[in-house]
């Protein structure tokens, strides 16, 4: 993205701000498959049944001491951020507020931030600082929030926050609770359980995708852990074990396409299977039969649970760059590398990332020290694209530990960053007119981009893919062919953008190829405007070279290092079409140890041949 200032979003198009109105949401769930669209429909609906107080009586749960099973909880928390809890300063969604008031639902404050904090997975941040202060003060913000939020209200029990606080609520129980008074286990307790018969009535209420799996964890260990979880461990289990190979790819991608929310079904995944263990050793026998039972009546960890782990783990490595880090394709951003290794490490299976994961849409090609990954495929389906970039095409090249060219990350929490950070303009591909390749919309995407054509092979070692997408058909009568060429050394990658164009030729509509460079890498543009020199952080120097388009290097903003946002530079290429449409071809070529003292003063002048 080019940059308008330290933190001003550029302008595009297709990236309109969110719409809450009647009309809108009508509008969005028109858009939806029809049994989505339903289900979504039906769970608003009986929205103000819920908010009667009839209702909050019909919600009750016999108290108890303590869980039946604890499950483990792994996953570290942010020692700094809990401390500024304990003042009452909360960082969420990247924003702070100062002790927010009314606590539970602050003067002004509204969508991802109020989503968090009523989701409670900041209570890790607390069990990291230790201590009884952070331990009584974990205390009372649970307390505070049954006491405020006793009934029903749509933000604070929306299906996807419930099953988010339950899982936390249930994770963390070893540290805030299980050495509190009585009196308040049993008040947790009670509370856990009023809201797991609420979600068991309501799920999957028109949930999808990495959303429904995250509310069925908190239902299933609401299950497991509370002595009268039964029927809803039942029921979670059925739902999950249906869900999972709609979700599931056969290769292993989930079917979002977003790196991180691969990771974070993953790691939900791996949780539940952990728990589901636990309770096997314990040789638990819950009543009735179904998925996940076997002789004996000791549950087990389902057969789809167990394929969906090992084979998300292997695809999730091979979504990963060479410093171990999540590639920036629809949503995601550079995850630190010891946390995605965590998950990866407690799913186990296969240690080997795959080659590629064609089923989910993306290549990974690999040359020397060299990996692309590459976005092979068209926008996931309708009502699955709520993270969806207009990406299709675009890539991103590591080489070792180091990135150099990227897409530009995202920033979903800022209404001012999430609509640009979706545009095509973000990403390491061919934009046409400033024009979106897929539409984008608040929730999701409208006209979209779909792969016509791929191809990958290997020759002696060398890699080409190729790729053809129509998302400038319908606007503009263009096809865009894109070609990746990658030496088995990892030495040089060419490439070629073409736009072909139907049965009447165009011409004179502008265009540009962008290739946006990681922040850490340094360019400078040399030999009369023909060439890019590219340094990486360690030394490792790179030349760029293009025909058939001018070469200009653009200052940009990256959004991939969350909540930092970073200036970086971007190479792009622009042209107009022409009536036989347009041609651009490119070359990235390592420059040898030896000639990196002089290759400031000696560019390659030697052109990159267009097929």
């Amino acid at each position: 993205m080019a940059a308008q200032g330290a933190t001003d979003p550029p302008p595009g198009r297709d990236t309109p701000e969110s719409d809450d109105s009647l009309l809108s949401r009508l509008r969005d769930l028109a858009q939806l498959p029809r049994g989505l669209a339903l289900a979504r429909l039906g769970y608003d609906l009986k929205r103000p049944l819920f908010a009667l107080p009839l209702y909050a009586y019909s919600l009750s749960a016999p108290p108890g001491t303590g869980l039946r099973v604890t499950p483990p909880d792994a996953w570290p928390g942010d020692a700094a951020l809990g401390t500024e809890i304990v003042r009452g300063s909360f960082f969420l969604a990247g924003r702070r507020i100062e002790h927010p008031a009314p606590r539970w639902a602050p003067a002004g404050v509204r969508g991802p931030w109020l989503d968090e904090l009523h989701g409670f997975a900041w209570l890790r941040d607390l069990r990291a600082v230790g201590g009884d202060a952070a331990r009584r003060a974990a205390r009372d913000l649970v307390a505070d929030w049954l006491d405020t939020n006793a009934r029903w209200n749509a933000t604070a029990w929306a299906p996807l926050t419930t099953g988010r606080r339950l899982a936390s609520w249930i994770g963390c129980y070893d540290f805030y609770a299980a050495s509190a008074e009585i009196d308040f286990r049993h008040r947790l307790l009670a509370g856990i359980g009023r809201q797991a018969q609420h979600l068991d009535r309501v799920l999957p209420a028109g949930l999808a995708g990495a959303d429904l799996i995250a509310a069925l964890k908190g239902l299933i260990l609401a299950g497991v852990c509370l002595p009268q979880g039964d029927a809803w461990l039942r029921h979670g289990l059925r739902l999950l074990c249906r869900e999972l190979p709609r979700q599931v790819l056969a290769d292993g991608g989930h079917v979002e396409r977003s790196p991180v929310r691969h990771l974070a079904v993953l790691r939900d995944l791996v949780d539940l299977r952990a728990t589901l263990a636990r309770l096997e050793s314990l040789a638990t026998e819950p009543a009735g039969g179904g998925p996940g039972q076997r002789h004996g009546g000791a549950q087990v960890v389902p057969p789809e649970l167990q394929a969906a782990v090992e084979g998300m783990a292997a695809a999730g490595r091979a979504l990963l760059h060479g410093d171990g880090g999540l590639a920036l394709f629809n949503g995601s951003a550079e995850a630190d590398a010891w946390q995605v290794d965590l998950v990866l490490q407690r799913a186990g299976g296969r240690r080997r990332a795959a080659r590629s994961v064609p089923e989910s849409g993306f290549q990974r090609l690999r040359g020397g020290r060299v990996l692309l990954l590459v976005d092979a495929a068209g926008p996931p389906p309708r009502g699955l694209d709520a993270a969806a970039h207009a990406g299709t095409a675009s890539f991103e090249m590591s080489v070792g530990r180091e990135r150099l060219i990227v897409n530009c990350g995202a920033r979903p929490e800022d209404p001012a960053w999430a609509g640009p950070a979706r545009a095509t303009a973000a990403h390491s591909t061919l934009v046409v007119a400033d024009t979106n390749s897929s539409e984008v919309l608040p929730d999701g995407l409208g006209r979209r981009a779909r792969v016509i054509d791929w191809r990958r092979e290997e020759v002696e070692g060398d890699l080409r893919l190729e790729v053809a997408h129509d998302g400038y058909v319908a606007g503009f009568g263009l096809v865009h062919r894109r070609r990746f060429d990658l030496s088995s050394d990892g030495s040089v990658l060419s490439g070629e953008d073409r736009l072909q164009p139907g049965h009447a030729g165009r011409d004179g509509i502008p265009f540009a190829v962008r290739f946006h460079l990681h922040p850490d890498v340094q360019a400078s543009l040399v030999g009369g405007g023909r060439t890019v020199l590219l340094r990486l952080p360690k030394g490792g120097g790179w030349q760029f070279q293009a025909e058939g388009a001018q070469i200009t290097l653009e200052p940009g903003i990256y959004l991939g290092q969350r909540p930092a946002l970073r200036r970086n530079l971007q190479i792009v290429l622009s042209g107009m079409t022409e009536p036989r449409g347009a041609a651009v071809a490119w070359r990235l070529a390592r420059i040898p140890t030896q000639r990196r003292k002089h290759a400031a003063g000696e560019p390659n002048d030697t052109p990159p041949a267009s097929s």
